[in-house]
């Protein structure tokens, strides 16, 4: 099986998997964690070698406060309690997003397992955390303009090398769970070749089997960035 470089994962359906169970939309973001951490080590297993999951965007700030407080309380927790194991597993942690704007708490758990991650090769993970594609490329725009860059010289490499990726390939596979067909404004310039599968089970249900079936949905596709059939033969 040809395994994707880098796979990105949009995270979605944690409430409506607690709805659907009459419980609070707290304990679907719980089981969505226990997800995140049965995918993360398979991922490892199969050799993937970069990992991206879009783990909190910036229209989230929008939700309840209590839901928001809910999410970065899961977030340190997953830090405290998985930080060794990434160590372990050989896997760096990276963040993809304004870090300085995260609570207190969230800021120094993060902190930590990046720098502890931060000699790791086995693969890497970067949580999208306070993250927008458009404000990405925006804020690589402002970059590139407050450095002087001349016109001419803003080449798709030195874009890239200002987006939060830079250094590292752009997706192979998107995956979206829940059952909704839509980027969200989720690395929007990354995954201008990227192949998309979007399945209907909820994120908490998603399994490194579910993991193993997009990736054989991958294997089944030809992938032609822009060129037809003949060029690649």
């Amino acid at each position: 099986m040809n395994i994707p470089t880098h796979i990105a994962v949009i995270m979605d359906g944690n409430g409506r998997w607690a709805k659907k169970r009459g419980l609070p939309r707290t304990e679907g973001h719980k089981a969505g964690t226990e997800a995140a951490r049965a995918v993360v080590t398979r991922c490892r297993e199969l050799g993937v070698r970069h990992l991206t999951l879009y783990t909190f965007s910036k229209e989230n700030w929008s939700r309840p406060k209590a839901e928001v407080r809910t999410l970065f309380e899961l977030l340190v927790s997953f830090m405290k309690s998985e930080g060794p194991s990434l160590k372990q597993q050989n896997i760096r942690l990276k963040v993809l997003g304004e870090l300085d704007d995260l609570p207190l708490a969230a800021r120094q758990a993060l902190r930590h397992v990046i720098k502890s991650t931060a000699d790791c090769t086995e693969m890497t993970l970067n949580l999208a955390l306070n993250y927008g594609g458009r404000d990405e490329i925006l804020r690589a725009c402002r970059s590139l303009t407050a450095r002087g860059v001349p016109p001419e010289d803003i080449t798709e490499e030195a874009f890239q090398n200002e987006l939060w990726t830079a250094g590292q390939p752009d997706p192979d596979l998107v995956i979206r769970t829940s059952g909704e067909y839509r980027l969200s404004n989720y690395l929007l310039f990354q995954a201008a070749y990227a192949e998309l599968y979007f399945t209907d089970t909820y994120w908490p249900d998603f399994t490194p089997e579910a993991l193993e079936k997009a990736i054989q949905d991958y294997n089944s596709r030809q992938r032609r960035f822009g060129k037809t059939g003949e060029q690649l033969a």
